[in-house]
């Protein structure tokens, strides 16, 4: 295969990921303008995830059923939790919504401790102080969270969903087009004007 088709081969994948850039970047902006609908689609798409989730468990405890009645049963419990989970955040959208925001607030708050604990044992390196910057903010935004729960649910899990869109999809774009400019500018051959340098061959 020839360098140019090469070339070809990473161009088009090039081009996919600016696509997918732009759509994370719109998508981001449409849950942040809209947070409570962006919230209970995140509602939907995590409860669809359990359901999922729970008829694989119950599929793979048929294909145990051979094994013994501990593992089958464990594998059930698993099937019939999570259907059940799944099937209760599609049925009560708004209710899964308080949920999965008080949820968030607990994750924020966990993370922001490790974090914490990180950046002071990290502390003798160079730039540990933004881990405590970063532990700072989520613990700031789990109390929030939780002291104006449960009217937080209405901006709270769409904004940040939004927010890690809209971060994700700029920052996919901007390494999508570095990677494009490096690519043209080494097949681009040399400036105008300019004669390609010799090469001499041995005598």
């Amino acid at each position: 295969m020839t360098e140019k088709a090469n070339v070809g081969l990473v161009v088009r994948p090039t081009w996919l990921s600016i696509l997918m850039s732009v759509v994370m970047i719109v998508a981001g902006l449409l849950a942040i303008a809209m947070p409570m609908a962006a919230g209970i689609a995140v509602n939907v798409f995590v409860g669809w995830m359990l359901v999922i989730g729970g008829v694989s468990h119950l599929v793979y405890a048929w294909h145990r059923r051979t094994e013994g009645a501990r593992a089958v049963i464990w594998e059930v419990v698993r099937g019939v939790l999570y259907v059940a989970v799944g099937l209760y955040l599609l049925l009560n959208p708004l209710v899964g919504l308080l949920s999965l925001t008080l949820a968030l607030g607990t994750i924020l708050a966990i993370q922001a401790g490790l974090e914490l604990a990180l950046a002071f044992e990290l502390r003798a390196r160079p730039g540990w102080w933004m881990l405590l910057v970063d532990a700072a903010l989520g613990a700031v935004l789990a109390v929030l969270i939780w002291a104006t729960w449960p009217s937080s649910s209405a901006w709270a899990l769409g904004t940040l969903v939004g927010a890690s869109l809209l971060f994700g999809g700029v920052f996919r774009l901007m390494s999508a087009i570095a990677i494009r400019r490096r690519l043209g500018r080494r097949h681009a051959g040399p400036p105008p004007g300019e004669l390609p340098t010799a090469v001499p061959h041995p005598a």
